[in-house]
Parts: structure tokens; sequence; C-alpha cells
């Protein structure tokens, strides 16, 4: 495992590799900006709530309001760190094809060209899989908020929930180019343990700063290089 993700960080400086992330980031940056530009609005509007519930223009209200914008944008702004990757999920299928190529021609030259899934299912997948990552953590956020003066169960709970849909998402994705959907998840599920250890891995660089930017592209190339030695184990 620690050799797969040896080599998906090796072939940062793949010019394939540059080219995806820097489109995929822009796109991304531009997706967050409009939605920091909704925020903006959202926060205005709680302003004007806590105003209007106080019916006062004193050092209360001004301290409620100066307390609450920090507490909403830091919430945004964490927020926005932990889907910043989802974000680039979302577009990261359409280049795909860039990085699995890059990361054949150089590992596994002798396999022939990759079946390319229909757009239409691509999308699906990737909007369905942000969906139920945020859903999730959603439904999860009461068991974040008990475990957050015991660090330890709040980051267990976070890899456990993560690495298994980051695992499943990402194993699925590249073994779309080599199989249907149906025999990607028969293959899952049968190296269940391997692909959610694949997750942690994911789940872990998800929760470093500016690394976890560039995590989409590495879980890629590295779950690729897993799903190549699981499907040659069991050749």
């Amino acid at each position: 495992m620690f050799s797969d993700l040896s080599k998906a960080f090796g072939q940062t400086g793949d010019p394939a590799f540059r080219k995806v992330f820097f489109i995929s980031t822009a796109i991304s940056l531009v997706i967050f900006a409009l939605l920091w530009g909704l925020a903006g609005y959202g926060v205005s509007f709680l302003d004007g709530l806590i105003a209007s519930w106080a019916e006062s223009d004193g050092w209360f209200t001004d301290t409620l309001v100066t307390v609450a914008e920090a507490v909403s944008w830091l919430g945004v702004a964490a927020l926005s760190l932990i889907l910043f990757p989802s974000v680039m999920l979302i577009i990261l299928p359409f280049f795909l094809e860039d990085i699995a190529k890059a990361v054949e021609a150089k590992f596994y030259p002798e396999l022939g060209e990759g079946r390319q899934p229909p757009i239409g299912e691509t999308i699906l997948g990737s909007i369905s899989f942000v969906g139920v990552t945020i859903l999730v953590n959603i439904i999860a956020l009461p068991l974040y908020i008990l475990f957050l003066f015991i660090p330890p169960l709040n980051f267990v709970l976070f890899y456990l929930i993560n690495g298994y849909l980051l695992g499943r998402e990402y194993f699925e994705m590249v073994a779309q180019r080599r199989m249907v959907l149906k025999d990607a998840k028969v293959m899952r599920k049968a190296n269940s343990g391997k692909v959610l250890m694949s997750g942690f891995f994911l789940a872990f660089l998800l929760t470093v700063p500016i690394l976890n930017i560039a995590m989409p592209i590495w879980a890629t190339a590295f779950m690729l290089h897993r799903f190549e030695r699981i499907r040659r184990a069991v050749a």
C-alpha cells in the first residue's frame, strides 16, 4: 500500500497531473467564490435577525452580531476546506482519462485502451457521491459534536465514515475503466478490507490543509495502483 502511495506522489510533476490540478482547482475556486458570495448574504440576513430579536442598538447587540458573524464565517471556512476535494471530485471524472493514461503509460504500458463509461453515468455517480458524503457527515454531526472533547474518538469516527466512502468511490471510479460497474462493485466487496484501508489513507489526506486540495488527483492515481494490484492477484 505504501508503495502504491509513493508511486502516486512521485508522479505529481507529470504534465497530465499538473494540467488536471490547475483546471479542476480553477473551476472549484469559481464555484466556491459563488458559494462565499451566497454565504455573505446569509450572514447579513443573520445579522438582521439578531438585531431584530435584540430590539436594541446597544453594545449587547453589537457583541452578539460580531460573535455570530465570527462563528458563521469560521463555519463557512471549515466547510469549504472539507468540501473542496468533494467539489473537485465532481469535476475530476472529466479528466480521469488523462490521469489514468499517465499512470498506465509509466507503470502499466502493456495495458490497452481503457473503457470509457457513459458521460451521464459518470456525472450522476459523482454528484451522487458528493451528496451522500455531505448527507452522511451531516447525520454524523451530533456524534462529531458529542466527541468534540474526545479528539481520538472524533478522528476515528471521521476516518471510518469518510474512509469507507472515499475507498468505495475511487475504487469503483477507476475500476470502471476496465469493467462494468456491476463487476467493479463485486470486486470491491470481495476486497473490502483492502479498499477500506486505502480509503483511510485518502481520508487522512483530506484532513491535511493544502495537501487536501490535490487529494483527488493523488487518490485517483493511488487507487488505480491498488485496483491493478488486486486485479492481477485474482486473475
